[in-house]
């Protein structure tokens, strides 16, 4: 009886150090970030294409964080358009964290994986230069864009970015959540607003913490 008690102590013990290290965040550069905006820089998922004015995950997203969020998604757009307008669109407008959006169009368009990373790989680049935090949003799913996965994972790992993976996971197999064949409705954007802010919240709260501490 002993015996089973211990192996059965032992058991919980090993399930509560996992589930600890699987919630652990990671270390994200800029965490500190002056910036004042939530700036999100993206394509047509970005843009709300077939939700309702003031449907699109990022006005969602300003709701539930009580931060200013700006929308800098263009529908249609390739991350190597996009890295045209990082200046104008992201670098000048004081941000505090930036979530990156891109991949769709670049596959559509036969843009080279290795271009697109290059290209999201810079965008990390000036946007940390500027003092902001950043996050990589991963919109790959088990039937499409799956290189994508892996190697926006190791570029967020590599430049200390948060990483949120297959953010359209059951949004675009489930035409519930979809205005077409790829792009979601309102309610398959606010599934996306919940990720996102799931995935940023902490670092958010840490951010402010920070901040408080070093006025």
């Amino acid at each position: 009886m002993r015996k089973n008690n211990f192996l059965f102590v032992a058991f919980v013990t090993f399930i509560a150090l996992v589930a600890l290290t699987g919630c652990a965040k990671r270390e994200i550069k800029n965490i500190d970030s002056r910036g004042q905006n939530i700036i999100c820089f993206g394509d047509s998922i970005t843009w709300g294409y077939g939700a309702n004015p003031g449907e699109d995950y990022p006005s969602l997203l300003a709701k539930m964080t009580n931060i200013p969020v700006i929308n800098a998604g263009i529908d249609g757009d390739t991350s190597t358009e996009a890295l045209k307008r990082i200046d104008s669109d992201i670098l000048d407008r004081n941000p505090l964290l930036v979530i990156i959006e891109f991949g769709g169009n670049d596959f559509l368009r036969k843009i080279p994986t290795e271009q697109t990373l290059e290209n999201i790989k810079n965008m990390v680049e000036k946007i940390q230069g500027k003092g902001a935090m950043v996050v990589i949003v991963d919109i790959s799913t088990s039937m499409l864009l799956g290189e994508y996965h892996a190697l926006f994972l190791r570029l967020a790992q590599e430049k200390k970015a948060i990483f949120i993976p297959r953010i359209l996971s059951g949004i675009i197999t489930n035409p519930k959540f979809k205005s077409d064949f790829i792009h979601p409705n309102s309610l398959g954007y606010n599934m996306i607003a919940q990720r996102i802010y799931r995935s940023i919240i902490t670092y958010l709260d840490q951010n402010i913490i920070l901040r408080q501490g070093k006025k």
